[in-house]
């Protein structure tokens, strides 16, 4: 895969792009005038190992592991994908939303996709009988995974990445790293203080919906955190002049009905903000309570009619 360095010396800034986990990866690392310790190529190793144990996307995998033994025996993985796997299944379980089983269903409409269309009420209903969570079963003793039906199907998709750029993070602070960006495809997480500004705050962009990536509706200036978005807005099928947006209802089996546009997390972790993106996101409007917890910094909503709403953000 190719990588790319660049040095800017004016602000003592290393800074590596790669291709991973189906989109463009961009590490930035600052205070460094070059990357003597090759924290970046190692970065980069370590996704590229993560993406080698988790992807669905291959036909060989930790995860695929899994998901070619459902309803035959359970399968033992190691200590990371059980770990994320237990996560996803707790969080399936709460029912808001977030369903890593949703899998069958996804692919029965794929949307985003060649051969996307509306399929039956009668096709979902019987892909909705593999998505049950409850249909999991976790050894904790030999970290091992059962899938109980024939045809359920793991997809950590949802909070790979977060859990990803968490790990990332982990290795810079072992290394020493003071500030940086990491970037998985517009997962952020930003490292330490800014170097940029005196108070040590980050500008942050949340998408506007209705233009091109890249072109905000607002910014915002944060703490160190992770920023992460779920929207309706890339990838949509549209059949006999009806929307059918990507993001699928696993407590329906459709897309889900919301007047949101996009919802931004701000949490401490990027796996908390993956998480937290779809509680509110299915949840279609701020909820009460939901940033008195201290690692939830806020979350911005922005509408179909484009009008934003600022979740314990002062605007």
């Amino acid at each position: 895969m190719e990588q790319k360095y660049i040095k800017d010396l004016a602000l003592e800034q290393v800074t590596g792009t790669h291709h991973a986990l189906g989109t463009s990866i961009t590490l930035q690392i600052f205070g460094m005038q070059e990357d003597k310790f090759g924290i970046i190529p190692k970065s980069f190793a370590l996704i590229d190992h993560y993406e080698d144990l988790l992807t669905v996307n291959r036909d060989e995998s930790e995860v695929m592991d899994v998901n070619h033994a459902a309803g035959k025996h359970p399968v033992q993985v190691s200590s990371g994908t059980y770990d994320l796997i237990k996560l996803a299944v707790e969080k399936s379980r709460e029912n808001f939303g977030f369903n890593a089983l949703i899998g069958p269903v996804v692919k029965l409409w794929h949307i985003g996709f060649k051969g996307a269309h509306v399929p039956t009420d009668e096709q979902i209903k019987e892909r909705m009988k593999l998505t049950d969570p409850e249909n999991v079963e976790m050894n904790d003793q030999d970290q091992s995974v059962f899938l109980t039906k024939p045809g359920m199907e793991l997809d950590l998709g949802g909070i790979a990445k977060g859990w990803i750029a968490d790990r990332i993070r982990d290795l810079w602070l072992a290394y020493g790293i003071k500030a940086g960006i990491i970037n998985l495809g517009g997962n952020i997480l930003l490292v330490g203080d800014s170097p940029k500004r005196i108070n040590g705050k980050w500008v942050i962009g949340v998408q506007d919906p209705k233009e091109p990536r890249g072109d905000n509706i607002t910014t915002l200036m944060v703490n160190k955190c992770s920023a992460v978005t779920s929207g309706t807005y890339e990838r949509y099928l549209i059949v006999d002049g009806k929307r059918y947006h990507h993001l699928i209802d696993p407590r329906t089996g459709y897309p889900v009905q919301t007047d949101l546009a996009g919802v931004t997390t701000f949490t401490k972790d990027s796996v908390e903000a993956e998480i937290e993106c779809k509680r509110l996101f299915f949840a279609g409007h701020p909820i009460k309570g939901w940033h008195d917890d201290p690692d939830r910094l806020g979350a911005v909503f922005v509408y179909n009619d484009e009008h934003v709403e600022y979740d314990n953000f002062k605007k």
